[in-house]
């Protein structure tokens, strides 16, 4: 357990093909069943400062109580996934601690001296942002808030990999936050 953030609750993979890597992680690693969302909602969000519009591609599932993210960018604005994939790499690319207390979080971490690099909202109390540290060669923190409707889909999400048979329903539709 990390003595700043607590426990690590997604691993974040960034992916060529997400079509694939949800069917190998499905089928091969048995981990599923796939929540999809081919293009995130995601507003308020800037890189180094600067406002853009990604357009990512994201698949969610669990595996017990860590969640597994797989992220693939469609266009090319910065960000640190387009960082990580121009540097030759794919694979795991951020580990994601959640929090109910987002504000309070930022500020101690900020004064503990982490940097962001990258951050945005997706929904409702939905905010998060990725910090300039790399603990090992391409992995950074990131810091993600579940208290709204993120936080029960989340929920979700892992309820129904606990009963999942390997085979129903291997990728479905994201849930919509406003109804969560």
């Amino acid at each position: 357990m990390s003595r700043h953030f607590g426990a690590i609750r997604q691993l974040g993979y960034v992916v060529h093909d997400i079509e694939a890597a949800m069917d190998y992680w499905s089928r091969t690693l048995g981990v599923g069943p796939w929540f999809y969302n081919p293009k995130v909602p995601i507003v308020n969000y800037q890189y180094r400062g600067e406002a853009h519009e990604p357009h990512n591609s994201v698949a969610l599932a669990n595996s017990g109580y860590v969640q597994v993210e797989l992220i693939q960018t469609r266009n090319d604005v910065p960000s640190m996934y387009r960082d990580f994939l121009q540097a030759g790499r794919t694979g795991l690319q951020h580990v994601a601690y959640w929090t109910e207390q987002y504000d309070a979080d930022l500020t101690r971490l900020l004064a503990e001296g982490f940097k962001p690099v990258m951050s945005g909202e997706v929904g409702e109390r939905g905010r998060f942002v990725y910090f300039d540290t790399e603990y090992h060669p391409g992995t950074v923190i990131e810091l993600s808030e579940v208290a709204g409707p993120k936080g029960r889909m989340f929920d979700l999400i892992r309820r129904e990999s606990e009963g999942w048979d390997g085979k129903t329903d291997p990728v479905r539709p994201f849930p919509n936050l406003a109804t969560i």
